[in-house]
């Protein structure tokens, strides 16, 4: 027993010099964004563009897992913002999450906020972007989680890195683009270009002068962090002659798998390694849209950047030479974006959580509202005289407009929101049949659902097709989950709950519910505050595919939200 006591004693003292060395390594990163506009030039056109620190995407943020960020914004634009941390699991600091008028209402033109989080266990590619609006098409940038100090990768470490974001591009103010969509309740115009690191690359005019390179040599490792950051588009990534090695998804680990092209939603990150094993020449790397939707308007333009090996020869007399581009799959390939998914493993056996307290169901899709009465036909150019709708469990999603759902949750102001969203479809019916137009119409709420601080959930998330099925990128703020299962149709849980993978699962913050079809996830409620579900094509969330978890505090300080700070900005 003496033994034992002293193996024990010996144990805490090794813990707590851990722990102390934790503390000691990790550090504050304080950054100051300025929300400002900024002249943007871009296929021959010279736009007034709204950025942070006047960069386009903006500053890529470098933290150890462990880190405290402290990022002052100060709002110099003539538009309210909010910037959101996508992926970061604001453990009781749910005031820093960002969505406006969900966690905090939004900073006003002439106004500040100081976001201060703690990165926790998490380590890979996440990233930051505003979350008012459509103001997300030109306000981002990358956050890159490196390991804890003295620790590495469970990979070969690689000589270079580099972040690739990939965005979407109007040739116009996209706020005027929604503000119109939302004028008429009809589709919003569609972008006109891609961006790889903010150039839209060789295959538009005026472009390819500025065309991004990225290096390489032979026989060097090369992480790139595959950001999409595209506002409604869905994008396949490939470089030609060179296969990815996925390594990670959305701040966590992978099971290492090999793979020609990958498939991000918008929201989602990938990191792969790749291999200078090629001729030295320069090669195309490109994203095109995966469209999964039938029927329905896209860009189905290609943005390019260029793998540029450093002992390539030099091209006679400044003509370079061509580069190869990469064979991308069809824009509607969803057999190739099922395979690449359902490679993604967790590295080792992980805990999924059991013995469920909250099985939930939601379907996701789109829908019509019919013309109200007082509005003339100009405001109703959705299919046959409507205006577009979206919802979760036929719930379309208002925004409150004078005070954000934490705010009246912690200080009890009542007529914000209701706490009556349905675990369950209201009406169960085929939802990926012929599905009658009696169903087509949703109703408008702020409807959260509770959770009780430690529940653990299995939430189905099931596709429709109301008006034309879709894949749908679904993120959960606050939140990693694990994505057991997807599949197409209708989710049986007698058949289909033997598909779940209890073993292994990958862990992600945003998953993609299949065009006419399902996922299934489960997470562990154990993070108080006000977290909001929602799709990542922004023209759906504008029309309402969202709802709120209201998680409740727990027992004692370290399981309740922090008290708001000083500065949130006022309602």
């Amino acid at each position: 027993m003496e033994a034992l006591n002293k193996i024990s004693f010996l144990l805490g003292v090794l813990l707590l010099f851990s722990m102390a060395v934790a503390l000691a390594n990790a550090k504050t990163c304080y950054h100051d964004f300025v929300v400002q506009t900024t002249k943007v030039n871009r296929l021959c056109n010279t736009h007034n563009t709204i950025t942070v620190n006047g960069q386009f995407p903006g500053p890529t943020l470098e933290v150890n897992n462990g880190d405290t960020l402290v990022i002052n914004v100060a709002n110099r634009a003539h538009e309210n913002v909010t910037i959101h941390w996508h992926g970061i699991r604001q453990l009781r600091t749910g005031w820093a999450d960002g969505p406006e008028f969900v966690t905090q209402c939004p900073i006003r033109p002439g106004g500040s906020y100081t976001y201060r989080f703690t990165i926790q266990g998490q380590e890979g590619t996440l990233w930051w972007h505003a979350h008012s609006s459509w103001l997300r098409a030109t306000v981002y940038g990358a956050l890159v989680i490196h390991p804890k100090e003295g620790a590495s990768y469970p990979f070969p470490k690689p000589k270079r890195e580099t972040p690739i974001l990939l965005g979407e591009w109007w040739d116009a103010n996209p706020l005027d683009v929604v503000r119109e969509s939302t004028r008429t309740g009809g589709a919003p115009n569609i972008s006109d270009a891609y961006t790889i690191n903010g150039q839209p690359g060789d295959l538009y005019n005026c472009s390819s002068k500025d065309t991004v390179i990225v290096p390489i040599d032979l026989g060097e490792t090369h992480l790139l962090r595959v950001i999409n950051a595209a506002l409604n588009q869905e994008l396949f990534f490939s470089v030609a002659n060179h296969t990815f090695t996925v390594v990670g998804a959305d701040a966590s680990y992978l099971k290492p798998f090999t793979t020609s092209v990958i498939m991000l939603g918008p929201g989602q990150t990938t990191d792969v390694l790749i291999s200078g094993n090629q001729p030295p020449a320069r090669y195309y790397m490109a994203a095109r849209a995966y469209q999964s939707g039938q029927g329905a308007p896209f860009d189905n333009t290609t943005t390019t950047a260029i793998l540029e090996y450093k002992s390539a020869p030099c091209p006679a007399k400044g003509i370079l030479s061509n580069p190869v581009m990469p064979a991308l799959p069809a824009f509607n390939d969803t057999a190739t974006v099922t395979a690449f998914t359902q490679s993604l493993r967790s590295p080792n056996k992980v805990e999924v959580p059991s013995d469920i307290d909250e099985n939930l169901f939601f379907t996701v899709g789109l829908g019509l509202f019919n013309c109200p009465s007082n509005f003339p036909s100009s405001r109703c150019q959705g299919p046959n005289g409507t205006r577009f709708a979206s919802s979760m469990n036929n719930v379309s999603f208002v925004l409150p407009s004078n005070f954000s759902i934490l705010q009246a949750h912690r200080q009890g102001v009542p007529g914000v929101f209701t706490t009556d969203f349905p675990g369950n479809p209201p009406v169960q019916f085929d939802y990926t049949g012929n599905v009658s137009r009696s169903l087509w119409q949703p109703i408008l709420g702020t409807k959260v659902y509770k959770l009780k601080y430690g529940s653990r959930v299995q939430l189905v998330l099931q596709g429709t097709n109301i008006q034309t099925a879709e894949n749908h990128p679904i993120h959960i703020h606050g939140y990693d989950f694990y994505i057991l299962a997807t599949g197409f149709g209708n989710f049986n849980p007698q058949k289909d709950t033997a598909k779940l993978n209890l073993v292994d699962p990958p862990m992600r913050n945003t998953v993609g519910v299949p065009v006419n079809g399902w996922a299934v996830i489960r997470f562990l409620a154990d993070n108080p505050g006000a977290w909001l579900m929602h799709c990542h094509l922004d023209v759906h969330i504008t029309w309402g595919l969202a709802m709120v978890f209201l998680v409740e505090d727990g027992v004692g300080e370290l399981q309740s939200v922090e008290p708001p700070p000083a500065d949130l900005p006022p309602c």
